[in-house]
């Protein structure tokens, strides 16, 4: 159940008109990394989560609910941005607000002509408001959310997913000079760290966690790095040494096509590898299962019931 309270989360602000840069921040309204696009991902990936990890759907519902609480910031820091652009834009301009915006330079035609090359969306299709689209005018779409119905997966999605959130703002904050503009996006910005910490949290708190999903690595191919381009070669901590919390050495394959051939590719690999291959796969089968009866566990026998209301059964 949703509850709108129509004061916003952070108090959103703007010192002047600014359609050009309104178009800009669209990007964040109905844009691939903005906060639709993350309100809706979190949304929809707390269903598959609610079941066998219902501390996870408890924290998904929370972010996607304040994503959705971004969204009427940005929106409505979009739709004051816009002032003056609407159905009364030609009496606006007359105005003193919508002529500082061009410092007193420009005609009200001019005026009215920058403001329909931010977004001619603005005045001819939604005279003036704020749709679900980006800074090109492309609608929103469904493909933008990333949801694997794996929490393990989803999570480090969403690590993904703020950190782009990020650094949009960052980008956002360069082309405007509104203090208060500044200020909320400073605030949205801080949020997608916050954010971040939280699911990484959450999936530290998921053991084991790793690989992703369920199988575990063929141990034939795990370690092997091929240098597989010509010029300058770099060796570092991704294909030297000990391979992050693997407990195994990086085997750094500096002639690919000469291993490739030698190998017969790869199906001659090292036979004291087939014990740990049999192992791996005695613990795919157990994992299966661990996996398979967390979420058989966890749903409840006879009527199904979501929430947690005490009725009687018929």
């Amino acid at each position: 159940m949703f509850h709108h309270v129509k004061d916003l989360q952070f108090n959103a602000r703007v010192s002047r008109p600014d359609p050009r840069f309104a178009n800009l921040l669209l990007e964040q309204f109905g844009g691939e990394n903005g906060e639709l696009a993350a309100a809706m991902q979190y949304f929809t990936q707390a269903f598959g989560a609610k079941m066998p990890h219902p501390d996870k759907y408890d924290m998904l519902m929370d972010i996607a609910t304040e994503e959705f609480s971004h969204l009427e910031i940005v929106g409505a820091t979009i739709q004051m941005l816009l002032n003056g652009v609407n159905s009364e834009l030609k009496d606006a301009a007359d105005q003193s607000e919508i002529m500082q915006v061009m410092n007193g330079k420009g005609a009200k035609e001019s005026i009215i002509h920058e403001a329909l090359i931010a977004n001619p969306q603005f005045g001819i299709i939604t005279g003036g408001g704020v749709t679900p689209r980006n800074s090109q005018g492309i609608p929103w779409c469904a493909s933008y959310i990333h949801s694997n119905g794996d929490l393990t997966v989803d999570l480090r999605s969403n690590l993904a997913s703020e950190s782009r959130a990020k650094l949009v703002y960052e980008h956002l904050m360069k082309f405007t000079d509104d203090p208060y503009v500044k200020e909320s996006l400073s605030f949205l910005m801080t949020r997608e760290v916050a954010h971040y910490k939280m699911f990484e949290a959450a999936l530290n708190d998921i053991q084991p966690n790793f690989p992703p999903a369920v199988l575990g690595a063929d141990p034939r191919f795990t370690q092997q790095y091929f240098n597989l381009s010509n010029g300058t070669t770099f060796r570092g901590p991704w294909n030297e040494g000990e391979m992050p919390g693997m407990g195994k050495e990086w085997s750094y394959i500096a002639d690919p096509v000469a291993h490739i051939q030698e190998t017969q590719g790869l199906t001659q690999t090292d036979k004291a590898l087939d014990k740990e291959l049999k192992e791996t796969l005695k613990h795919d089968k157990e994992m299966s299962a661990v996996k398979s009866a967390e979420v058989r566990n966890s749903e409840p026998e006879g009527v199904a019931q979501w929430s947690t209301y005490a009725i009687e059964e018929k």
